[in-house]
Order: C-alpha cells, then sequence, then structure tokens
C-alpha cells in the first residue's frame, strides 16, 4: 500500500470514528473534532488531485452547518480562495433551468410531455418532450433509454421565455435576486450584453457583475503530475446546460430555497423531480428531472455535477431524508473525474466519501 493509501485510510478510518460518537445534529460546531479531521483530509485529497482551489459547503434543513475554502483561486497571484469566491458551476447549471420549468407546471402554464418542436422550430429532436430533455432520455415513453448529454437542454431556453414571466437569463437573474445570491453571474458574458440579447442587465447590474467577475477564481489545466497551469473557461454564455457562475454560498441558499415549502417548489414537486425515470423493465434510470437520483446505503441520494474541460468542476449532493446537502466547487476537473453518472461513481469520489461522515441529521 502507497504512504497516499495509508494516509487516506488513517484519516477516512479517524473520520468515521469520530463520526460515530457525534449525537446526529451537529449543527454549526466549527469546533467540532470530525471537522478537523474532515477538513486535514479535504486539503490532503485537494493536493494530491492537484486543485488549485475547493470551496465546500455543508447545508442542513434550517442553514449553512459548515463552509470552508481551501487553497489558491489564483495561483499565480497567491489570491486565496473563500466561501465567496466565484466558480463556473457548468452542469450545475440545469437544475436551475429544471426549477424554472417545473415551477410552470406547478401553474399550468406548461406540461412536461409537450413537444420541443412546439415551442422551437430549428431543433435537432423537435419530437423530444420537455420531460425527455430533462431526464436525459430518449425513444418511445415506454421504453426509455438515458444518455447524458447537458447541451441537450439548449432548446429549453425557448421554452422557460414561453412559460415564465421573463427570458431564461431574467428568469435566472430575478432567482438571483429573490434569494439574495449576490455574488451570483447569469453567463459570463452578462456585462457586455446588447440588443438582440435577451435577459440584458441593467447598467447598475451589468457593473455588479463585471466586479464579480473580477474575483472569478482563475481555470486551470492539471497535468498527469498534478501541475497546474492557467487555462480558459470554455463556456461563453448562460445555457439551460452551463454558463452559470456562483459561490457555495449562494448555491447553499438556492438549496435552502429548495428545501423550504414553497418557495422554489412544492413538495411533491420536488419529489417527483428526485425520482429517477424507469426503463420499460422496471429498473430505475439514473436521472430524474433536473437531478441524478438513487440509493445509497438504504437512503435517497440527488446529485448533479458540471464539468468545464480543463478548467473547472462541481458537485451538489443532497440526502433528502437528512435535509443535508453538500456543495463542491472547483477551478479544475478533478471533482468530476471520473463523471458521476451513477451512485457507485459518486460516492467513489474520496471527496464525498470524507463529506458523507459528516452526520447533519
Amino acid at each position: 500500500m502507497s504512504h497516499l493509501s495509508q494516509m487516506r485510510r488513517i484519516f477516512l478510518t479517524a473520520a468515521l470514528g469520530v463520526a460515530l460518537l457525534l449525537p446526529a445534529q451537529l449543527g454549526a460546531q466549527a469546533d467540532a473534532p470530525v471537522l478537523k479531521l474532515i477538513r486535514d483530509y479535504i486539503e490532503a485529497l485537494r493536493v494530491q488531485a492537484g486543485i488549485p482551489s475547493l470551496a465546500v459547503a455543508v447545508v442542513g434543513a434550517n442553514g449553512i452547518v459548515w463552509e470552508q475554502a481551501f487553497g489558491r483561486q489564483d495561483v499565480e497571484r497567491s489570491i486565496a480562495a473563500r466561501p465567496d469566491t466565484p466558480f463556473h458551476v457548468d452542469g450545475l447549471t440545469q437544475v436551475f433551468t429544471a426549477t424554472y420549468l417545473l415551477r410552470c407546471v406547478e401553474e399550468g402554464r406548461l406540461s412536461l410531455d409537450e413537444r420541443i418542436g412546439d415551442f422551437k422550430s430549428d431543433v435537432q429532436e423537435p419530437n423530444a418532450t420537455i420531460r425527455q430533455l430533462l431526464t436525459h432520455t430518449s425513444g418511445p415513453a415506454a421504453s426509455p433509454t438515458f444518455h447524458y448529454r447537458p447541451e441537450r437542454l439548449d432548446p429549453l431556453t425557448a421554452v422557460v421565455r414561453a412559460c415564465a414571466i421573463e427570458s431564461f437569463r431574467g428568469s435566472t437573474m430575478e432567482t438571483f435576486d429573490r434569494l439574495a445570491m449576490r455574488d451570483s453571474v447569469p453567463g459570463p458574458d452578462s456585462p457586455q450584453l446588447a440588443p438582440p440579447a435577451e435577459g440584458i442587465p441593467s447598467p447598475s447590474e451589468k457593473a455588479r457583475y463585471g466586479q464579480i467577475l473580477e474575483r472569478l477564481a482563475v481555470p486551470y489545466r492539471v497535468d498527469k503530475q498534478r501541475r497546474a497551469t492557467p487555462s480558459r473557461y470554455q463556456a461563453t454564455t448562460l445555457t439551460p446546460g452551463g454558463g452559470l457562475i456562483s459561490t457555495v454560498h449562494d448555491l447553499a441558499r438556492f438549496d435552502l430555497a429548495l428545501k423550504d415549502p414553497g418557495a422554489l417548489l412544492l413538495p411533491e414537486t420536488l419529489a417527483a423531480a428526485w425520482t429517477p425515470a424507469t426503463a420499460a423493465n422496471g429498473q430505475a434510470l439514473p436521472h430524474g428531472l433536473g437531478w441524478f437520483a438513487g440509493t445509497y446505503s438504504g437512503e435517497r441520494i440527488v446529485w448533479q455535477y458540471g464539468v468545464g474541460e480543463n478548467a473547472s468542476s462541481s458537485l451538489m449532493v443532497t440526502m433528502p431524508d437528512r435535509h443535508t446537502t453538500y456543495i463542491l466547487l472547483a477551478n479544475s476537473p478533478a471533482l468530476a473525474e471520473p463523471a458521476p453518472t451513477s451512485v457507485s461513481q459518486l460516492v467513489a469520489s474520496p471527496f464525498l466519501r470524507v463529506l458523507l461522515t459528516l452526520v447533519v441529521g
């Protein structure tokens, strides 16, 4: 066994041992022994993975239990990462997309079984339904097949425009304002938008978004020797499957609103969204309406992830029965290597495994 493997086993065993001694409701005991172990373990994993900066938040039923940032958001200028450091969240954008559309369904202005071609004619899959795009499925409704492609959600901008009060970008700005997500940006091009673009921010909003983007974590390419060199973000605008910029603190506010009945969605709507689609043989497929969904150690688990090539990665994991959510953002792809499209791949993440020892209740 390598020295690194031994270190991982020691950290994880110790963290698990202490976690078993903790009460079910940890609360915000920042000095709890398990938190020190978790901080040490996450920092060791970050260094091993070559991630320049990593921000983490653990969210309970009523608030943020713990948040912390590790490493440098800008290595060259030696700027430390913070919980309010903005990152590209890539594929996590689609949980916002799903929320807008499911709210339209709640209000009777949309059916998930409507065809995409009824909203936008020049699309590759005009007969695909909104439900199929959100679940990443295709084929007959009685025999769906799963294939995960966030870019497939792009036509949903037209659906949001048709059913919501605002355009897709406008809906995102309204959500940011309503939830006080003050360090989030609706796409990297927001400060430069001009007609005929939709959802153009006001001059003051453009200025504020520009100031936030000045603090954006620098993206990094990490080679096989775990050496990091600056790279470029791939996303250049906001789409239903990517381009949103946020912080772990702001995403925690979004998560808390999801848990608050009716604040964003009704409990029964969220429960349906967190129920995976099923194949013809009755077997659960990996994805629900905007979220991956499955079972881990007998408990429900839902998640979404994002990855920007040689630039960024993100992970948002909820244990509904524990009312607990784990949020991780990084400025390199390591959090999503390999892509966690199944429960087994998700819980294989060493970062998530150590966070699962943090019992919130």
